[in-house]
């Protein structure tokens, strides 16, 4: 499987990176075939471009003249592989962290996977991996994910193949490392497939040159995270919901998610009892606001949840008030202590909102614990 084959280019933007350049460039050409390597210079003061003249005809190089950054340089390289007619694309970054003995994989997913985009997936927990290239790859991550509904385990890295027909479908807004994560987000949008694949990585703190400037690089990434959370919101959230109930149809999705079979009997019974505990705890008003981010951050099931939530329906909530406060009247003795439903008023709930609050706390932790225990020793004894 060569370059050739899917009509693919090698995208290189580079940025002061003297030391490992050229023998990135000498890792590639033996792939490459009639300028098949695209080298975006995004405005180098070290060199590079006499570096780069030494190559000829070898490949096809870009000059930003001034440095824009990293998003700027794939977006230049973007529209001269759309220029010449590629429909693929592979970036590769300048500082030497990856191989080009990792292409065949590329490759070889892409004509597994026509029209994907190819991710290239580091092992970030590697010796020499800097802590703030996993923070960040992790934080990535999890903002990836609430934006698509995909989990990826390397959202960061530049070692990618990208289908060139889709990229020329969307539009790019962001000029430095933001830019890989709008292009992925966007493409995920478009429902583009997006695959993993395995590949080496090398951190040389000797010769590697990182530009990446935390405070702010992390701001700007921050602030298009901010963006894309609020589209995703407003329109691709529903609409993803939307798809998923119009091809699997609501009943099926609640039932599937209910019954998950390879989920556990403990993650099941820890649903419920989170449920009980959410649906009585004295937040009224919050307690799906609060519950249901807790839920999914913890992994529990949804549906069990919310069922065991709603033990706070209207027809139940005077019990639940009223045994609060019985409750709280176990341990704070300078309330009300009621005796009947009649002395249950707003005026009883405001005078003692103390032993309420201590009761209704205290019970919802009871309450959680009995529907857990309850929930597991069922499930222990009828569940195949």
């Amino acid at each position: 499987m060569t370059l050739q084959d899917l009509n693919c280019c090698i995208i290189v933007p580079t940025y002061n990176n003297i030391n490992t350049l050229g023998r990135v460039i000498d890792s590639l050409l033996p792939y490459s075939q009639n300028r098949d390597i695209i080298v975006i210079n995004d405005g180098s003061t070290d060199g590079t471009a006499a570096l780069l003249a030494q190559y000829g005809d070898q490949l096809t190089i870009l000059d930003n003249g001034i440095n824009r950054g990293k998003g700027y340089a794939l977006r230049a390289g973007f529209a001269e592989a759309l220029r010449q007619h590629y429909d693929n694309a592979i970036s590769i970054d300048s500082d030497g962290q990856h191989l080009a003995s990792d292409i065949p994989l590329f490759l070889e997913a892409a004509k597994q996977n026509p029209g994907a985009v190819i991710m290239g997936s580091r092992d970030m927990e590697q010796e020499g991996v800097p802590g703030k290239s996993s923070f960040g790859n992790k934080f990535s991550n999890f903002w990836f994910k609430f934006e698509t509904g995909i989990s990826l385990p390397d959202t960061q890295t530049g070692f990618r193949l990208y289908p060139l027909r889709e990229i020329g479908k969307i539009r790019l807004f962001t000029m430095k490392f933001e830019t890989e994560i709008e292009v992925l987000v966007k493409l995920a949008w478009r429902n583009v497939p997006i695959v993993p694949v395995k590949i080496h990585v090398i951190y040389d703190k000797d010769e590697r040159v990182t530009h990446f400037r935390p405070f702010k690089d992390f701001t700007r990434i921050s602030i298009l995270n901010t963006f894309l959370v609020i589209l995703t919101l407003l329109y691709y959230l529903p609409k993803r919901l939307i798809r998923q109930i119009n091809k699997k149809g609501v009943w099926k999705i609640i039932r599937d998610e209910a019954v998950k079979s390879d989920e556990s009997n403990l993650s099941k019974a820890k649903s419920i009892g989170f449920g009980f505990f959410m649906g009585i705890v004295p937040v009224w008003g919050f307690q799906l606001l609060i519950g249901i981010p807790l839920s999914i951050y913890f992994k529990m099931n949804k549906v069990l949840f919310l069922t065991a939530a709603n033990i706070s329906i209207p027809p139940f909530i005077p019990f639940i008030i009223f045994g609060s406060y019985k409750f709280g009247g176990l341990f704070y003795q300078n309330g009300v202590q009621l005796t009947s439903f009649e002395n249950l008023t707003l005026s009883s709930i405001h005078v003692n909102f103390v032993q309420y609050f201590i009761g209704g706390t205290l019970l919802a932790v009871a309450a959680g614990l009995a529907g857990f225990a309850i929930t597991y020793l069922l499930l222990t004894i009828f569940r195949k």
